[in-house]
C-alpha cells in the first residue's frame, strides 16, 4: 500500500501566489498519478474537506473539525473505497478529557489538537491494520510530548483488534532529535520509515526555518519499501508549504 502524510496548508487566503486555489490542480494531478491507498491530511478546513470529497472520486474522506462545533481544522484520512473497508473510526482530542470537543492541555496554544484513528481491512488480503493521523501543537513542547504519549498509550491499550499493525502519521512540529520525538524510544516496536528524509517543511521557500517535522511510523508486522517526498512544482508553486511524504508499506 502507498501511505501519504500531507499537510495541505490551511486555506485562509493569505498566501498570495501560493493560495490553495493555485495549488488545487497540481494536487489533484499528483494524487491521480500516484494513486496512494491512504492519504493522511493535516490542516484541512471544512471547505477544503468538501472540495476533497467532491474531487477525490476514488476515495472516502473521514474526519471532523477540532473546535466545539466540529469545524476548524481536521486531520482527515482519505482512503481508497475500492481497496479498503473501514471497520472503525475514532476521533479524540489531545487533552486530559479526550472525548470533550475542543479540549486541550493547559500548556499548549489556543488551538485544540486531535487524532483521527481508523481501523481498515485490506479487502484483497484480509489484512486488518490501524492508522492514526495527528498534528501536534505548534507552540508547546510539553503539550507535544503529552499529546504523543496519549496517542501511543491509546494505540497500545486498544481492545479492538489489539494485535493489528499500526501506521502513525502526522505533522509532529518537532525535529527527529527533539525531546518530543524521544517519546518514540519507549516504543521500539515502531520504526520511523521517514528517518533521514530531510527537510519536509519549507514554508513555500520564504525566509522561514526549514525543518523535518512530518513522519510515518510503522509497527512490527509491517515493512517499508520506497519512501519519497513529493517535491513537484509548477511555475514555482509547490503542492503545499510542506513536502508530502509517501511510503510503500507491506506485510
Amino acid at each position: 500500500m502507498k501511505i501519504v502524510t500531507f499537510n495541505i496548508r490551511l486555506d485562509c487566503g493569505n498566501d498570495g501566489i501560493y493560495n490553495f486555489c493555485y495549488r488545487k490542480d497540481l494536487i489533484l494531478e499528483k494524487i491521480g498519478k500516484e494513486q496512494p491507498d491512504i492519504i493522511c491530511f493535516q490542516e484541512i478546513l471544512p471547505h477544503v474537506a468538501v472540495w476533497l470529497k467532491e474531487n477525490l472520486r476514488d476515495y472516502y474522506v473521514v474526519g471532523c473539525g477540532r473546535d466545539r462545533e466540529l469545524r476548524d481544522e481536521q486531520t482527515a484520512i482519505a482512503y481508497r473505497w475500492d481497496r479498503l473497508n473501514l471497520m472503525r473510526l475514532e476521533i479524540y482530542w489531545l487533552s486530559e478529557t479526550p472525548m470533550v470537543p475542543a479540549s486541550r492541555y493547559p500548556d499548549q496554544s489556543i488551538c485544540p489538537r486531535v487524532c483521527t484513528e481508523a481501523v481498515f481491512e485490506e479487502m484483497a488480503t484480509g489484512l486488518v491494520f490501524r492508522v492514526a493521523n495527528t498534528h501536534l501543537d505548534h507552540e508547546g513542547p510539553q503539550a507535544r510530548i503529552r499529546g504523543l504519549r496519549q496517542i501511543m498509550a491509546h494505540l497500545v491499550e486498544t481492545e479492538f483488534f489489539p494485535q493489528a499493525p499500526v501506521i502513525l502519521t502526522g505533522d509532529m512540529n518537532a525535529e527527529p532529535d527533539s525531546e518530543e520525538m524521544a517519546v518514540m524510544k519507549d516504543y521500539p516496536e515502531f520504526t520511523n520509515v521517514t528517518e533521514g528524509i530531510g527537510i519536509t517543511y519549507h514554508g513555500f521557500h520564504r525566509e522561514e526555518t526549514f525543518c523535518s517535522i512530518d513522519y510515518i511510523f510503522i509497527s512490527d508486522g509491517l515493512r517499508c519499501g520506497a519512501v519519497e517526498k513529493w517535491t513537484d512544482e509548477r511555475d514555482g508553486i509547490t503542492l503545499s508549504d510542506h513536502y508530502p511524504v509517501c511510503a510503500e508499506v507491506y506485510r
